[in-house]
């Protein structure tokens, strides 16, 4: 029999190698909760498709965040449903607006926890899509650089109430090298980007569309989230971010995250 040079076994042999050698450690401090904030609710409100997640009033939501961080977790991702849409997504900019007040509340209460937002049209466009949408005929068509001013405006109010991570859902072209540019020419070249940088098109964003009430009312969104059989393209749409200037880039397939309540038992 031949002599072995090379056993990658050896360090599987035992409890003690594997944890030495072990590549990927999962803790409490990997994970992000999302909160769903509204104006339309004065108390928490169940979401049914996501079993111990809850739709949740401005007033609730720091609560929420302290109690999340003392559980341990050290951040959180905000997601806003106005009491009003319109065709020009307003409400995501507003300067009062549902995920700008969550963020200074948050910020109050909880100055150390790490303060995400989600930048996205859809929860506050009357049409439900991601972006400026044109009609010709029967064809709809969501217009990028039109959209990508939007979400420019929409990440600097969120900078600006206090968030420490700004995160663009949108899959518009260009959009994370605009935002980039904005945040630094306006004092906020601390603030980080978070990208969804692959952001597939998928039946698993059910729930997620549920919760932020933001289901499009026409058409679907496979014109600018990606081909799900696609996996060149979807590096090089992570490629384009991080030379946009992403901090941090992901994958997003939109399969349902489990309940707060149900994280809470298993910190515990």
């Amino acid at each position: 029999m031949r002599k072995l040079v090379h056993r990658p076994r050896r360090l599987r042999r035992s409890p003690a190698l594997r944890n030495l050698t072990r590549e990927t450690h999962l803790s409490v401090h990997d994970f992000v909760l999302p909160l769903f904030v509204s104006e339309k609710v004065q108390q928490r409100r169940p979401i049914p498709s996501m079993t111990g997640v809850f739709q949740l009033p401005v007033t609730e939501v720091a609560d929420e965040a302290r109690a999340a961080q003392e559980l341990g977790l050290q951040a959180v991702l905000l997601f806003g449903i106005p009491e009003q849409k319109d065709e020009q997504a307003s409400g995501a900019y507003a300067q009062n607006g549902i995920v700008q007040n969550a963020v200074k509340e948050i910020r109050s209460k909880c100055p150390d926890l790490i303060t995400m937002t989600d930048v996205c049209l859809c929860e506050y466009m009357s049409h439900g899509h991601c972006g400026v949408t044109r009609i010709d005929e029967d064809h709809f068509h969501v217009l990028n650089d039109e959209t990508v001013e939007l979400l420019v405006k929409t990440a600097l109010s969120h900078a600006a109430a206090g968030a420490d991570i700004v995160a663009p859902s949108d899959m518009m072209d260009g959009r994370v090298g605009a935002i980039r540019e904005a945040l630094d020419e306006r004092g906020f070249d601390q603030t980080a980007i978070m990208s969804y940088a692959a952001k597939f098109a998928s039946a698993f964003y059910g729930p997620f569309r549920e919760a932020a009430e933001s289901p499009p009312q026409f058409g679907d969104r496979r014109s600018y989230q990606m081909d799900f059989a696609n996996a060149n393209e979807a590096l090089r749409e992570v490629a384009l971010d991080i030379d946009e200037g992403a901090d941090i880039v992901m994958v997003f397939c939109g399969k349902c995250v489990s309940g707060f309540e149900n994280r809470r038992r298993s910190i515990m």
